[in-house]
């Protein structure tokens, strides 16, 4: 609502003929309060996925308890060679053998870091960290019958290698998919004349401008200004947010960052992004919702493809 009413206010530059009146604000912010309605059809378990081995359970404890499991059986081994070695008066290949052991368990141990590291999921997962998990999916422990096993499931691999969040590309589909249900449910109902653009409003704030968001491709020019507003309210609400389970909040800087990202990757609508950082919309939000260490002094200059205002009204006159 602050971020509507701030265009709306603009009486120069490219929303200078946007306005609202108090009905078209009760509209937004009847479609802002339902925009995700969709989701009470997504499931728990994938809504709240807090790490990419969760299931019933965080499965990083059964890699855990495998590595603890890998040690022992090594150790056995190299215990087995030791006694054998020191039979035979080769003491020195006996230290030698307990010497390479841990190295290997330094090993082991880092190597079960980076993948509790991993299983936290984040913005960007590098090349080497997917190819890492790879190499520790090929280590193998003994089973109860004897026989060698891989170390990790194939399903297992799959998660740990997911590149972005904590959820897999089906379980992805699944999230999606609300924005769809949303519109559905909103559609069905019968609106006074006041509130028609409700689904419009709620359901496009998973559209981008050049087209390529969900569910219905629309590109800018087919997108109202509120649809547009939802847009950059939903994503700054979800980065600074504090109840995400699979993330933490993020800093206004860190926030205005992605944000500025977006603009230049043809996400957001341009115009009201420079808006939203002209009239400070993102503090005033901040100093009502956010919490204290996440309010950090914010550069604007440093923002990726941020206009200033006044800029861009004096470019457009001369």
């Amino acid at each position: 609502m602050m971020l509507a009413e701030a265009a709306a206010r603009m009486d120069h530059g490219p929303l200078s003929d946007f306005s609202m009146s108090e009905k078209d604000i009760y509209e937004l912010r009847i479609a802002s309060w339902l925009h995700d309605c969709g989701k009470v059809t997504t499931p728990e378990s994938v809504m709240d996925k807090p790490t990419k081995l969760s299931a019933i359970f965080d499965r990083i404890q059964l890699i855990e308890q495998r590595f603890e499991l890998l040690k022992q059986q090594h150790e056995s081994d190299m215990l087995r060679q030791q006694v054998a070695a020191l039979k035979s008066g080769r003491e020195a290949d006996a230290r030698a053998l307990e010497a390479r052991f841990k190295e290997q368990v330094q090993q082991w141990d880092a190597d079960f870091e980076f993948l509790k590291n991993a299983n936290l999921g984040g913005e960007f997962m590098a090349h080497e960290h997917l190819q890492r998990v790879k190499n520790i999916a090929t280590y193998s422990i003994t089973n109860k019958a004897g026989e060698r096993v891989p170390f990790l499931s194939e399903d297992e691999v799959y998660n740990l290698s997911i590149s972005r969040g904590t959820l897999t590309a089906e379980e992805r589909a699944i999230i999606n998919n609300h924005i769809v249900v949303t519109i559905n449910m909103l559609e069905s109902l019968p609106y006074p004349k006041d509130l028609k653009r409700v689904p419009e409003y709620a359901g496009g704030h998973h559209e981008r401008m050049d087209g390529k968001g969900y569910p219905r491709g629309l590109t800018r020019e087919q997108m109202s200004i509120p649809a547009r507003v939802m847009g950059i309210a939903d994503i700054f609400e979800a980065l600074t947010s504090r109840d995400r389970p699979y993330k933490k909040a993020k800093t206004l800087t860190e926030s205005l960052h992605i944000l500025g990202q977006m603009k230049l990757d043809n996400h957001i609508d341009p115009d009201l992004f420079d808006i939203f950082i002209h009239e400070k919309i993102y503090m005033r939000y901040a100093e009502k919702f956010l919490e204290p260490e996440q309010i950090d002094e914010v550069d604007e200059t440093k923002i990726p493809g941020y206009v200033p205002y006044l800029v861009y009204l004096t470019n457009q006159q001369s």
